[in-house]
């Protein structure tokens, strides 16, 4: 027989012997253990999928105990540095990375349809000069769902592809008008000139500059962090993407519900939280204190950016993100908060408190240091994690279209409330 799980029914001695393939179990398999025919069967209870697998993936790979992150197979390390974001982009989304040729029609695909129709730049106009970027940007992707009415032609692997590279080459834009609107700044229309992340430089910061020059270093430090941030297996915003997709709703709107979930601070807030930690530890000298009220529990001191659902060891992200903070300063200057930070982490992994719990520094430690260095705004930061992690929501979305297991999402529920009662006229409740 082939691998299976036997389970023996405490309540009637009955035995079911269940198929184990892949390192799992069907979930439907348990519906056959029963008391009786009147029975539901067995369901499983598990609150935020802390051990359930919703899908079958082929695009990315984590080993949480190792430190492990690869893309369709290719380490996070050597992507990062050999590969632009764009080359990544194409990987995830087509299963190899580009050759020459492939590349550049990508590259000149996403040029050309960056620009935003002006009735969209309208529509950004309505929002407060205050309004939040997240806000903005997930509402404005949202938008674009009347734009391309034919977006709801998801079966059509032409119109669907279309979509998907239409929405990697605007998500830039919409970011960088979201930021200038804020300012009072007219909108800087994208060019040819500039790479992705270039371009998405200078649609931020260009002003009256005749030949503006993108820094090389901001732009490729600027490209490592879309690498890194491209996709990372089903989390929250991918779980949220590929929920609202199966119900088959267009790629806009997916997105827009992916980027809600990241929007969230437990998910893609959690890096302005670490400069809060560390601007409020404010010197080198004050983390011992810091730590130790950390480990007794004293007030809401929490060690922000180590720890990771997934990560039971050194973030490979963070380590790469940790170089590159380096070369970002070279530039830029030096941020003081990167020595405390650097501190923080050596004290930290040196603490047997912390090294028992696997708490490992996370990609959020160090990327809103370099955010900051580069001139983000610390609420912008959720923007540029959205920007990037669109290519990897796209690519999951499109594998669950064609995923033939997969049905419109509706998880179980345990019933714990009241059964059948009688209404009471209104006069005689109490």
């Amino acid at each position: 027989m082939a691998d299976h799980l036997s389970i023996t029914d405490s309540r009637n001695g009955k035995v079911y012997e269940v198929p184990i393939q892949d390192g799992t179990i069907k979930a439907m398999d348990l519906r056959q253990i029963k008391t009786g025919p009147e029975d539901f069967g067995l369901m499983t209870y598990d609150p935020a999928f802390m051990n359930t697998a919703s899908c079958k993936s082929t695009i990315t790979y984590i080993d949480g105990d190792k430190g492990i992150l690869r893309y369709r197979g290719y380490p996070i390390e050597q992507l990062a540095e050999k590969s632009s974001y764009l080359e990544v982009a194409y990987l995830l989304l087509n299963g190899e990375l580009p050759t020459e040729g492939q590349l550049k029609d990508f590259t000149s695909w996403t040029v050309r349809h960056s620009m935003l129709h002006e009735n969209i730049k309208k529509f950004m106009e309505g929002f407060n000069h205050d309004a939040h970027p997240m806000g903005m940007l997930v509402s404005t992707v949202a938008a674009l769902s009347t734009f391309y009415p034919d977006a709801k032609q998801i079966h059509d692997p032409d119109v669907r592809r279309r979509q998907i590279y239409r929405l990697i080459a605007k998500m830039p834009t919409i970011g960088a008008y979201g930021y200038r609107h804020r300012l009072g700044l007219p909108y800087v229309y994208p060019s040819e000139e500039f790479s992705y992340t270039g371009n998405f430089l200078a649609m931020m910061y260009k002003r009256l500059e005749k030949d503006y020059k993108v820094n090389p270093v901001l732009e490729r430090a600027l490209d490592i962090l879309f690498i890194l941030h491209a996709d990372h297996e089903q989390n929250c915003g991918t779980n949220a993407m590929r929920s609202i997709g199966s119900s088959y709703a267009d790629p806009y709107v997916s997105c827009a519900g992916a980027a809600a979930a990241l929007y969230g601070p437990l998910h893609g807030g959690a890096n302005e939280q670490v400069l809060t930690m560390l601007r409020e530890i404010g010197s080198k000298e004050k983390i011992p204190a810091f730590i130790k009220d950390v480990k007794e529990g004293h007030g809401e001191k929490r060690l922000m950016g180590f720890g990771h659902r997934v990560y039971k060891n050194y973030d490979p992200r963070a380590k790469i993100i940790k170089q590159t903070a380096e070369q970002v300063f070279s530039v830029t200057g030096r941020n003081p908060l990167l020595d405390i930070a650097i501190e923080l982490e050596r004290i930290a992994l040196e603490d047997e408190y912390f090294v028992k719990r696997k708490l490992y520094p996370n990609v959020d430690f160090y990327s809103g240091i370099i955010y900051q260095a580069m001139g983000f705004p610390t609420d912008a930061f959720t923007v540029l994690f959205a920007i990037p992690r669109t290519s990897g929501w796209l690519a999951q979305w499109e594998e669950l279209l064609q995923d033939s297991d997969q049905k419109i999402a509706r998880p179980r529920q345990i019933y714990l409330g009241h059964q059948t009662r009688d209404v009471v006229p209104i006069g005689q409740r109490h």
